[in-house]
């Protein structure tokens, strides 16, 4: 049977424990990540694929409608609030598959997952139909991103970034104009994914460079401003065929 990956993000250590346990209950769901408020759900977001989300809408820092409101591309989400009226105004205005009230029994914890069930199926369905009879046009590319920086969540515009440097956990964003760099707890791997359609290389292991932004190469060093990029070996010739480009013998 095909599960539902699915995460929940409730501040309330006891909502969230009961929420894992009825995940936990129901055969099509696995839950991949148990979140505190919605910067950790972000982060998970943005490391790997989620089909359903189990949000609470009260959490400090930001709602948990605010939240579903910065993402361009939602998981079906089930709302868990213990405000019946705030409940019912913000499914409609966000489009959620169902909402839930504290306390949550399973029996209708279960219909609202075997509800997200259905339609996510129907969108599958529904998918594989298109790709059968119709041409699929080129998804458009998203010209930016949000990062969480000390628990906010900040809009960064892909053309405006320079390079990328990483730090372990970290990576630092350097943006055209700007000062200092953007710090942000992400892989190289993952915000290589999210540059990578946009004329953006990986030079070395630690470095991520925006290649409309490159002054000039010098003995495996790439100047942009007052940086110096180093190259690695294993990069250079990709860089130069990129560049059009014959690497010296």
């Amino acid at each position: 049977m095909e599960k539902l990956q699915c995460i929940v993000v409730d501040d309330e250590n006891m909502g969230r424990k009961l929420l894992e346990e009825n995940v936990r209950q129901i055969p099509f769901l696995e839950l991949v990540a148990s979140c505190k408020n919605a910067f950790d759900a972000m982060e998970v977001l943005q490391k790997q694929s989620v089909d359903l989300i189990f949000l609470d809408i009260q959490m400090p820092g930001m709602l948990g409608t605010q939240f579903l409101q910065t993402l361009k591309e939602k998981p079906l989400t089930i709302l868990v609030t213990a405000y019946d009226h705030y409940a019912v105004e913000s499914s409609y205005e966000l489009d959620v598959v169902d909402y839930l009230m504290k306390p949550v029994s399973i029996e209708r914890f279960s219909l609202a997952a075997h509800k997200a069930l259905e339609l996510f199926q129907l969108k599958k369905n529904k998918l594989g139909t298109n790709s059968k009879t119709t041409t699929p046009e080129a998804a458009p590319q998203e010209d930016f991103f949000f990062v969480n920086v000390e628990y906010s969540l900040v809009k960064i515009s892909i053309p405006q970034i320079t390079h990328i440097e990483g730090l372990k956990d970290y990576v630092k964003i350097y943006l055209e104009g700007e000062k200092r760099p953007i710090l942000t707890k992400l892989t190289m791997k993952s915000i290589e994914a999210k540059v990578s359609s946009h004329l953006f290389m990986r030079v070395h292991k630690s470095f991520i460079v925006n290649m409309r932004k490159i002054e000039s190469i010098k003995q495996q060093r790439i100047k942009i401003g007052n940086f110096d990029i180093p190259v690695s070996d294993s990069h250079a010739s990709e860089l130069m065929e990129k560049l059009n480009f014959t690497r010296p013998s």
